[in-house]
Parts: structure tokens; sequence; C-alpha cells
């Protein structure tokens, strides 16, 4: 496409420009969106989608992508949860309504047999005041519908998985929540952790809040590595959070890699839950007496994770 070709479409196609933006590493970006139209009502926890024309320019070092001449003038979009910043100047934001906060890890390479990644190599091209195009619609049933007040809150995730996480963790404290709250992140790298700080002042000013950051491909934990199914089997959890892990009275919130969560399939013959191997969260709490979310009956449990992934 021509220089003119591209501004045209960008002018038709974008709705939205880069209000902040900010790389804790090379590969994490931290991006605030502010679109042209008022920013829909929604929940914390809930997602949109982030968009970028075939036509933008890739991440050097990405993989090759082979487009068809048809491709070339699409919008590739992507559903990405909504995060947002905790604390702004060193104390608790205010809630606004100007821009949504995305986290997004740079995926440069996709797995064998799969398409090249289309999107991110195209955002980490984006400056401020960049254009790009934000889903209208906000959705998502990964809200903290059903907790309560005094209720112990468990936020479990891997990588950028902390982004809804964040959003829910301002609104309990926004709301002054009683009851215990814990996050648990697990990366590869110590790097990985784009919100560490944040995390870190959290503990010095709210003290019911325990945050918990797993690193394993860090040299320390050469052939000890921990992943949050281990803070469960180990009892390292519930030590840190001081109490045991009631179903009666607590909220776990799981997002990140599909294994870690481990969901469970039905077995067609038997009725019987199918559980992933190695196991995943899922299956250790329910053994302890919790319950997954059910959308196909309507019952709301007490483990929760997003399932547009």
């Amino acid at each position: 496409m021509t220089p003119e070709e591209i501004t045209v479409m960008r002018q038709r196609r974008y709705n939205a420009a880069v209000a902040y933006l900010h790389r804790p590493n090379p590969d994490l970006m931290i991006v605030r969106v502010r679109p042209d139209f008022p920013v829909p009502q929604h929940e914390p926890g809930q997602y949109c989608t982030l968009g970028l024309g075939n036509w933008e320019p890739r991440f050097p070092g990405s993989q090759d992508e082979e487009l068809k001449p048809s491709d070339e003038s699409r919008v590739v979009l992507r559903a990405y949860s909504i995060s947002h910043p905790i604390l702004l100047d060193g104390v608790l934001a205010e809630p606004q309504s100007q821009w949504l906060e995305f986290y997004v890890v740079l995926v440069r390479q996709a797995p064998a047999d799969a398409k090249a990644p289309g999107l991110t190599p195209r955002l980490f091209m984006l400056r401020a005041g960049d254009r790009l195009r934000l889903g209208e619609k906000i959705a998502g049933g990964f809200t903290l519908e059903g907790v309560q007040p005094g209720d112990t809150v468990l936020f479990l995730s891997t990588g950028t998985g902390e982004a809804p996480h964040n959003y829910m963790l301002w609104e309990l404290l926004r709301r002054k929540h009683a009851g215990r709250i814990l996050a648990a992140c697990c990366v590869r790298y110590n790097r990985d952790l784009g919100y560490l700080p944040v995390h870190e002042k959290l503990m010095r000013d709210f003290p019911n809040y325990t945050y918990m950051s797993l690193a394993t491909r860090e040299p320390s934990t050469t052939g000890r590595k921990v992943y949050i199914q281990d803070l469960i089997t180990s009892g390292q959890l519930e030590e840190r959070l001081g109490q045991t892990l009631e179903p009666a009275r607590t909220h776990v919130f799981l997002c990140g890699n599909p294994k870690m969560i481990g969901v469970p399939e039905i077995d067609r013959q038997t009725g019987q839950r199918v559980y992933p191997q190695p196991s995943g969260v899922i299956e250790l709490l329910e053994r302890r007496g919790f319950r997954v979310d059910e959308p196909r009956t309507r019952t709301r449990g007490n483990i929760h994770f997003e399932r547009y992934w």
C-alpha cells in the first residue's frame, strides 16, 4: 500500500490513540488507550479488543508473516483483559473514564505449524499519540460478582494474566475490602514482573494485602522451580496468607497459562470431569471443596477464570 492509502485506512479504521506507554522491558508493555468515544461502562476484570491494520510495520526480529493480497487492508484484532493503574503518584488511583490500560507481552514467534503472530509485533511499534482500533464493546463474566467485604480473595496468574487482577485489586482496595487479599504471579524472569514496584508499595500500605512473585528461569531457581500449583500443594500459599483455604469464604481468580488453570472437560460417556495433566489449579482446589463457575447453568462458584482464552 502507498503512504497515501495507509493514511486513508488509518483515518477510516482507527478510533483511538495511545495516551501513555511504558515498557518495563523490551518485550513487555503497559499502554493506555484513549478512545474517540466515551469509555463504555464496564466492570473490573472484563475485556475488549485492540487492533491494528496489516499495513502497519512489525517489530524487528519477529517471525516473518505471509499475507494474501486480500489481507493487506484488514485490521487484525485480539481480545485483551483491561488492566488498571493501582497507584498513581504513589497513592491509590482515582476512578477515571478517559482511557483504558492494557498489559501486553510481545509474541515474536508462533508455535510450530501456527500462523505468525499478527498483532503484538505491530503493537510494539506504537509510540505515544499513535492511532489504533479499540473495540467499542467491553464484555466478560470474570468479575468480582459475589465477593463479600470479609471474603478472602486470591489472584493467581502467569505473565500478563495479571492485567484483570490489577483492576479487581484496585477496586477491592478502593472499597476498603476487609478480608485478606493475596496475589501471586509466575513469570520466567524477574524483569517480567512489570508491576512489581507497585505491589511492593501496596504491601507496605495495606496490611491485608500480600504479593508473591515466582520466576522460573532465574539462575537462583535452577533445580528448584516453583509454580503456582506448587504454592498450593506445599502449603506455602496458606502460610503466607496466614490462614487455611476455606471454600465458604474464599474466592480464587485465575488468569494466564491454560496449563496453570487446568480447565477440566466432561467425559461424554461417563459424565465425569476429566482434568488435564499435570494438575492445574482447578483440580487442586476442587479436591478441597472449591467449585468452578458453571456458565451453562449460571452457577457462580468460588473459582473464576477468563473464558476468552
